[in-house]
């Protein structure tokens, strides 16, 4: 869904502004959906990104030992700049292509797209729910030889759930790396550096030139999903095409 909102306003349409999500599509999203969202409001050049406070917010923050909040909502006339409509039930599988969080088109229209690497995790798709999505695809397949595989659980609280669940298994059994809790790929800090040539389908939030290593290298944003189906055929791939082998 950010994906698809990026690529509608660009890098620089919400900028200096906030993004706030309405809608009854927002009551279908789990709190995992706002926090990955939230994360990316900054790709569209927001201050924030800002979801209403509803029953599953609240059980959220009492499961996690928050204290009671103070609640905030818009004014009933507040105006705004812009309202973009985006019919959930429509989306498709999306993928930002380099070297913009913009650059975006459905994964079908994706073409020939061979690649190097995959990265699954971050603080922007990281999460258990993340974990479980990548190895729903992954469980049974194995990575395309050419292809690495790195999966990066957002913390260590979620790498031990990960464990106690057996997707950590999945992930080994499918040939992927399973890293500790770090932003090592994503700012090219260490773990996964793309060399001259080579490229990356990542789940992370950005994909600016050198993002990931090398300036002539290219990263590729994608859910999840995506980046684990493209990990198995070794090229930019819908996840449908894998799941239902």
């Amino acid at each position: 869904m950010i994906l698809h909102l990026i690529g509608r306003i660009g890098v620089d349409g919400a900028r200096y502004q906030s993004l706030e999500f309405t809608g009854d599509g927002v009551a279908n999203l789990s709190m995992d959906d706002r926090f990955t969202i939230a994360n990316m409001a900054i790709e569209a050049g927001a201050k924030n990104g800002i979801f209403p406070v509803d029953e599953q917010t609240l059980a959220y923050l009492r499961e996690h030992g928050a204290k009671p909040p103070r609640v905030y909502a818009a004014d009933p006339d507040a105006e705004y700049t812009r309202t973009v409509d985006i019919d959930l039930g429509a989306l498709e599988p999306t993928v930002a292509f380099p070297h913009l969080p913009s650059n975006t088109r459905p994964v079908r229209e994706a073409g020939d797209v061979a690649i190097d690497q995959v990265v699954i995790g971050s603080c922007t798709n990281g999460r258990i729910s993340d974990m479980r999505i990548a190895a729903e695809v992954l469980r049974g397949h194995t990575v395309a030889e050419r292809v690495r595989a790195i999966v990066i659980p957002a913390t260590q609280r979620i790498w031990l759930q990960a464990l106690e669940e057996g997707l950590l298994k999945v992930f080994a059994e499918a040939g992927c790396v399973v890293s500790p809790p770090t932003c090592g790929p994503c700012l090219g800090g260490h773990m996964g550096i793309l060399a001259q040539g080579e490229r990356c389908v990542a789940t992370t939030n950005r994909n600016f030139v050198g993002r990931m290593g090398h300036v002539k290298s290219e990263v590729y944003l994608a859910s999840p999903a995506v980046a684990a189906a493209s990990a198995i055929a070794g090229r930019i791939t819908a996840p449908e095409t894998i799941i239902g082998e």
